[in-house]
């Protein structure tokens, strides 16, 4: 897994990241099978959705995870990356040596429930809100080392992705606000942000953190590219719609804080352009998968 010029999470090259989960899980060895099974005992083993309604999502994880225990491992799926299923369904099946399938069962299944949890967290919040223009957004809370497959989730089940990281959007929050009120007296979002841009490089977009309509009103005199309306009411947002809207469109409007699947509808309709949810990734439940050999 890496970066893309955009820097958009794309699944290309995930050896790193699978080879320290197994070294987490086999430590050593396997010593139940070492003491159990023959190594030249050849089986199948399939990995079936215990849940329905649920995107499948880490199929290469699958194939990676085997491929690094033992080259003689076959998996063929059953399903495509993406797809979603409202009935419990064969995934994949896998053929070789029974002592390497089962020391890769449960680090591939750990990464198939986790990203598969996301991605159908995403599909579901985004159906909520698939008659409004708000865009679904992940956050930077995710488990570290694991954020580019977490927020390659996210896209799989039809989200988008926030920044990346630190690197590649400017995001002025409240402490950051607080910091420069301090140090340097600078008191106006509007002046905050004229500064951020003299030193942050063309084509770099810049995003400020609100708390209240007078913040919003400050902020919009800056010309920032986005304005996020952090733990704002409804009627806060529908105000900061309509201001934006009459002074400048090109403003785009994240709302940000508390939303839950009971809120957003309500948050969507007020006509902001993003959505964004840490639950996506922080708090999610992952999909229950099995693996049976036979």
């Amino acid at each position: 897994m890496r970066l893309n010029k955009k820097t958009s999470p794309v699944l290309s090259d995930i050896s790193m990241i699978v080879s320290n989960a197994l070294a987490e899980d086999i430590g050593w060895g396997d010593i139940t099978c070492a003491a159990v099974i023959d190594q030249d005992v050849i089986i199948q083993a399939d990995i079936f959705a215990k849940e329905k309604n649920i995107v499948v999502c880490g199929l290469e994880l699958i194939k990676e995870v085997f491929r690094q225990i033992d080259q003689k491992i076959k998996v063929k799926f059953n399903v495509s990356e993406g797809t979603y299923l409202n009935a419990k369904k064969l995934i994949c099946t896998i053929i070789g040596p029974a002592g390497s399938i089962l020391k890769g069962e449960r680090t591939a299944l750990n990464f198939l429930g986790r990203l598969s949890g996301i991605a159908t967290k995403t599909r579901k919040i985004s159906q909520l809100i698939k008659k409004y223009k708000a865009v679904i957004l992940d956050t930077r809370k995710t488990t570290p080392g694991l954020r580019v497959l977490e927020k390659y989730a996210v896209k799989t089940g039809g989200g988008t992705n926030h920044r990346f990281g630190l690197f590649d959007q400017v995001l002025i929050k409240d402490n950051h606000i607080q910091i420069l009120r301090n140090v340097s007296g600078c008191a106006d979002l509007c002046d905050m942000i004229i500064q951020v841009r003299e030193k942050t490089a063309k084509g770099v977009k810049i995003e400020i953190e609100v708390t209240s309509l007078a913040e919003f009103k400050d902020a919009m005199q800056g010309k920032p590219d986005i304005i996020m309306l952090d733990n704002m009411s409804i009627e806060q947002m529908k105000q900061a719609v309509n201001l934006r809207n009459k002074a400048n469109k090109q403003i785009l409007l994240e709302a940000s804080g508390n939303v839950t699947e009971k809120t957003i509808k309500g948050i969507a309709a007020c006509g902001v352009d993003f959505i964004s949810l840490g639950a996506l990734t922080h708090s999610v439940q992952c999909v229950d998968f099995s693996l049976k050999a036979s």
